[in-house]
């Protein structure tokens, strides 16, 4: 029989706190996230960051942010970093974190935008 859904430990720990948060707080954003988490590696969001630079505030990334572009100043939480993207949004003002962060410092999900 195959085996379905992701085997990493912590992916999984991650999907099941994004779906409890979505439920416990009524914010369809961790709903989603976990929705586009849950989806096998080759479909998983990866954004450079040349897309980063129109949007201000929080954006969360349900997979990884690479480093094509220029750094911009926002607050970034995503499931992975390049290293190289990591150290142009810190040079550029911005901020990195973990979407673990993320929920437990804003568990409604307001003023954070979803990049897809």
């Amino acid at each position: 029989m195959v085996q379905q859904g992701s085997t990493n430990k912590n992916l999984v720990e991650l999907i099941a706190l994004l779906e409890k948060s979505g439920r416990k707080n009524k914010a369809p954003i961790w709903q989603a996230a976990a929705h586009l988490l849950s989806r096998p590696t080759r479909k998983r969001v990866e954004v450079n960051l040349h897309k980063l630079v129109k949007y201000t505030g929080t954006v969360l990334v349900p997979g990884k942010v690479l480093s094509n572009g220029n750094g911009a100043k926002v607050t970034v939480a995503a499931l992975a970093f390049s290293a190289a993207a990591s150290q142009k949004i810190s040079k550029a003002g911005g901020k990195t974190m973990s979407i673990r962060q993320l929920v437990e410092l804003n568990p409604t999900g307001k003023n954070v935008t979803l990049i897809i």
